[in-house]
């Protein structure tokens, strides 16, 4: 039960940036602007920002809290709320963790059967993830740290992509600001939460951070990017469709996909879907490592047994 971690198997506080970014961009970003549009209209952005900001506090409470126990959230539970009480609330935190992996999971095989392969059976994706993550997470933290990095990098060039349709953009479409209530635009807030979740799992991972208590700085920086990233897509999409378009458009940042044209590549879009897999990956491992090592911490259970569990 103890929560001592060797060094060898820490990362620095750097690698704080990438895990917090990595965990909160993922199938989300594909089709938040409907959610949001439906409160805010072209007032959406704003609510993306103040949501981002709440995440923010958030964020800065958690490591309050992590700095008083220098421990995970487990062994928290524990110290304040007892042996029973506390492995209750952990126990449904690790199903949290779990959910999550199989919504992204779920939702990007949703994503490849409607716009690629439409009579694909949903387990032969499952088998193929199930062999990769289990295989990754054996290799411990530090390759899940690795996957987070890869998955930060390599997609960077989408962000450049998604600009292209600014060809076509009407910038007057946001203007004039705040046209809707402050209520509205709180609730849009609200609804743009789903998006920014991926900050929890500083409380499993934070005793795998070297001087951990000096990494807060770099999980804000990988949160307002995410923020940055989100605000963008929102004003692009915003300047792109009419209020109404994006009312009826599920997945607007594929469709966006859809405009850009190549001398030789015909369906942009495919090649978009297939990039979103190296997105997600991270959003997965992290949430399955860290369902897996909480029962390991609760249970005298081999992480790897939880693991072939879930």
């Amino acid at each position: 039960m103890d929560s001592n971690i060797k060094e060898n198997f820490k990362v620095g506080p750097p690698m704080v940036f990438f895990l917090v970014h990595a965990t909160q961009v993922g199938v989300g970003i594909l089709g938040f602007q409907r959610v949001v549009v439906q409160r805010t209209g072209y007032d959406g952005w704003i609510s993306v920002i103040i949501a981002g900001t709440v995440f923010s506090l958030v964020l800065s409470m958690m490591y309050c809290i992590l700095r008083a126990h220098n421990t995970d959230i487990i062994e928290i539970h524990r110290r304040l709320l007892g042996k029973w009480l506390g492995c209750i609330l952990s126990f449904l935190m690790v199903i949290y963790f779990f959910a999550l992996a199989v919504l992204v999971n779920r939702t990007y095989v949703e994503i490849v059967q409607v716009w690629m392969f439409e009579e694909l059976p949903s387990w032969v994706i499952g088998i193929i993830t199930f062999v990769f993550f289990y295989y990754l997470i054996l290799g411990g933290f530090r390759a899940v740290v690795g996957l987070c990095v890869i998955g930060v990098i390599l997609p960077s060039a989408v962000v450049f992509i998604l600009l292209l349709p600014l060809e076509y953009a009407q910038f007057l479409n946001l203007i004039p600001i705040w046209k809707h209530s402050l209520e509205e635009i709180l609730l849009g807030a609200k609804d743009t939460a789903l998006t920014f979740l991926g900050i929890e799992f500083i409380l499993m991972f934070y005793p795998f951070i070297k001087n951990a208590s000096d990494s807060l700085k770099w999980a804000q920086l990988g949160h307002w990017l995410t923020v940055l990233s989100y605000t963008l897509l929102m004003l692009v999409s915003l300047s792109f469709y009419s209020e109404e378009q994006l009312n009826r458009t599920i997945w607007a940042t594929l469709t966006l996909l859809k405009v850009i044209e190549l001398p030789f590549v015909e369906r942009f879009e495919y090649i978009g879907v297939s990039l979103w897999l190296i997105i997600i990956t991270p959003n997965i491992a992290i949430a399955l490592w860290a369902a897996s090592r909480g029962i390991k911490r609760m249970f005298p259970i081999r992480q790897r047994y939880a693991l072939i569990f879930f």
